[in-house]
């Protein structure tokens, strides 16, 4: 199947029944979008409640016998709305009712929070005049609930080549059994991805409320530029660092063959959003960077060891301790005695002095110190690569801001630098970078 387009929709650009009638204008633009994938209803405003939260409470509510009923109403009351003003022929009251007594009955969670999907792409099928397919038919998890790429390709491709246009719903599949089985939260992405892989699509549309990805926070840095262009592998630095508008494990079942994913704005489709694409397509620009993003409140745990060098498996110990304790780090500088793990503090939580006394116990440093309130901040970019002075200038730009870099760290590819500073420097130290390179 050539010359296709799958299109998810997410939750702000399906909300209420205008945000359908700017959807199905998109979708009619251009007969290359064949294969639909919608979310649940998101906000209308900011006071409104997402669907999938509110299904999470009627599950917790029946666990604890405690009556839903008000927050279901709620939930059916939005898709009652819909019929009701899209104008289609569709008895959605028959649906609600039969999820409500299964989450009466014990539903699992997975279920209960997959409907607002299930939902929304009843209704998005028949007022396209699409297709529906429910995912537990295409979509599949292995015994273990990892997700069965092998299955699933073979099973869309099959279906999906009899079909000429279809709604699928994002965010769930199906167990061996037969039990719904979801995504993590904002799974939609990756069903997405799914289906454009599975029937091998020229182009897998992600349309949001937003036009693409920008070069850093807007709540940090004022009206920054909107990224025309990204790699799969720039996307995900930046995504593990906290850009958020794509989820990031949609990016791998696509990039494996190549496809490339568009992120549009629903609201202003004229818009040219951001294309994301191949690793190995030519670099056309050089010494710029492409994004930057970052996390705080990170805790720093240096052990200080003479000789650590010559110590077999001296580093095996301290990262054993980590795993014992059910914590996970996420850089680990190093220099000929001395190892610092860089770990997230809420992991740390009730551990940190448990995991402090082990060091000292089973790996006797000379010293032990925790550096707490530290954030990290990537700055990502293809262009830097083999660049002479980008390093520079990224760090002249912080010492201008009288900012102190606790830690710095950058990959073999080179397409990334991570920085370490504190808490308190890190929107100046965004700022000062984001500056210096526009």
């Amino acid at each position: 199947m050539k010359n296709i387009i799958v299109a998810k929709f997410g939750g702000s650009s399906l909300a209420d029944s205008c945000q359908f009638k700017k959807v199905k204008l998109i979708i009619e633009k251009d007969e290359r979008r064949r294969f639909i994938v919608p979310s649940a209803p998101g906000k209308r405003n900011k006071e409104d409640q997402k669907i999938t939260d509110l299904l999470y409470l009627c599950h917790t509510h029946a666990e604890q016998n405690i009556s839903f009923d008000y927050v279901f109403e709620i939930i059916g009351n939005r898709y009652r709305d819909l019929v009701k003003e899209l104008n289609i022929d569709l008895n959605i009251q028959t649906y609600l009712d039969e999820i409500k007594n299964k989450i009466k009955k014990g539903a699992s969670a997975d279920y209960t929070a997959s409907r607002g999907e299930y939902l929304n792409g009843l209704i998005l099928a028949k007022y396209l005049e699409y297709e529906f397919i429910d995912p537990v038919e295409i979509i599949f998890f292995k015994p273990n609930g990892i997700f069965d790429e092998e299955r699933t390709n073979k099973e869309i491709y099959i279906r999906l080549s009899k079909v000429e246009r279809a709604v699928i719903p994002g965010f769930y599949g199906a167990m061996p059994n037969g039990e719904v089985k979801t995504f993590s939260r904002g799974g939609s992405d990756v069903t997405g991805a799914i289906v454009a892989r599975g029937v091998e699509a020229s182009l897998y549309e992600n349309w949001t409320d937003v036009s693409g990805f920008l070069m850093a926070d807007p709540k940090i840095v004022e009206n920054p530029k909107n990224i025309k262009e990204i790699s799969y592998r720039e996307l995900r630095e930046l995504s593990y660092m906290g850009a958020t508008v794509l989820h990031e494990d949609a990016i791998f079942p696509v990039r494996k063959v190549g496809i490339p994913i568009n992120i549009k704005n629903t609201n202003r489709p004229e818009d040219e959003g951001t294309l994301i694409i191949d690793d190995l397509d030519p670099v056309s620009y050089s010494g710029t960077i492409t994004g930057i993003a970052g996390k705080k409140d990170f805790a720093v745990i240096t052990v200080e060891k003479s000789m650590m060098n010559v110590e077999q498996g001296y580093c095996r110990k301290v990262l054993s301790i980590l795993e014992d304790n059910n914590v996970s780090f996420e850089h680990m500088p190093s220099g000929v005695d001395t190892v610092s793990l860089v770990i997230a503090q809420n992991q740390l939580n009730g551990k940190l002095n448990r995991i402090l006394k082990e060091i000292e116990l089973k790996c006797c440093p000379d010293s032990l110190e925790v550096h707490p309130h530290m954030g990290l901040i990537a700055v990502v970019g293809r262009g830097m690569s083999r660049t002479i002075g980008t390093s520079a200038k990224i760090f002249m730009a912080l010492a201008k801001e009288n900012i102190n870099v606790r830690m710095i760290s950058q990959g073999s590819s080179e397409i990334n630098i991570i920085i370490g500073m504190e808490d308190s420097d890190f929107e100046r130290a965004i700022r000062a970078i984001y500056n210096s390179f526009n």
